[in-house]
């Protein structure tokens, strides 16, 4: 009954780990598949390892965090040892990558697609260096070069995760279609945003700035995959402020095919997806429907 398809590739269920949670670690990652998502996408990485920003590199706000971590990652090299040790039976993996150029994003391609399932290209990262992330995501034409030169190389789905900072997201989403992208997930941390230390007069981040996720940023995630459902022809994946069924009835009525959790593990804990799971299930039983296939985008009829 929850079992859903995305460009060929079968999720038990709808659910998966959302990138920067969790992800950078094949124990970590496999302690997730066996909590009950479909699938795990891994925290970003690039070609060469990076160190990120320095502590402090999250805080509280309301409704959610703010992060700045600065993509910190040990390479692809290093991580292809993790990739190598995830349960795969079954289960669903997805490699993101981050790069500031297409030949980066191509070698990085070549370098995984053996290893997973499908590969997510990070053009979205609200607190990336400069030339990174969002850098290329808010704009078309970066946009349809990284996501064309992935595609050239490619032997897996690819998917291009884009951000909501941007004036009209059906362009970019329209935009990566036509270069060649398989599916796209939706969205990205909104952002930047900031909180200021008022006892010592200073932000809390190292970086000062960063991306905001949580449950305050779910409307702002749904509207955008109602608008985007309605812009392209490939599959969707929801994120952003997922906690219950709820939540995740609402990304696949608005249009996405399987939604990614991020933030709620923080605070719930890696239960999340097995009670997520449960009351999907008896929410589609009561309502009479028989698969997710059924449910996505009906909120447009």
């Amino acid at each position: 009954m929850l079992k859903t398809n995305i460009c060929g590739v079968e999720f038990q269920n709808p659910l998966m780990l959302a990138a920067g949670i969790m992800g950078s670690n094949a124990s970590s990652m496999n302690w997730i598949l066996k909590s009950g998502a479909g699938g795990v996408v891994s925290k970003s990485f690039s070609l060469n390892p990076h160190p990120g920003y320095v502590n402090p590199t999250t805080v509280a706000v309301e409704g959610g965090i703010i992060n700045a971590i600065g993509l910190s990652n040990p390479g692809v090299e290093n991580f292809k040892e993790e990739l190598l040790k995830i349960e795969r039976e079954g289960n669903v993996l997805i490699a993101s990558i981050y790069g500031a150029t297409p030949d980066e994003f191509s070698q990085l391609v070549c370098e995984v697609q053996g290893l997973v399932d499908m590969i997510e290209l990070n053009i979205s990262c609200p607190h990336a260096m400069e030339g990174y992330g969002a850098s290329i995501g808010q704009s078309c034409d970066l946009s349809h070069t990284i996501v064309a030169a992935a595609k050239d190389v490619a032997e897996v789905p690819i998917i291009a995760k884009l951000t909501p900072n941007v004036t009209d997201i059906t362009e970019i989403a329209k935009t990566c279609e036509d270069a060649g992208a398989d599916c796209l997930s939706l969205i990205n941390t909104l952002g930047p945003g900031m909180k200021i230390n008022i006892d010592v007069a200073k932000p809390v981040l190292s970086n000062k700035f960063g991306g905001m996720s949580g449950k305050a940023i779910k409307p702002i995630a749904i509207r955008n995959v109602y608008s985007v459902y309605e812009s392209v022809d490939i599959p969707l994946i929801g994120v952003g402020g997922a906690y219950t069924f709820e939540d995740v009835v609402e990304f696949i009525f608005a249009g996405a095919r399987a939604v990614q959790i991020g933030t709620a593990i923080m605070d719930e804990g890696v239960d999340v997806f097995s009670k997520i799971n449960i009351g999907l299930e008896k929410f589609m039983e009561d309502g009479g429907y028989a698969s997710i296939d059924e449910m996505v985008g009906i909120a447009h009829d």
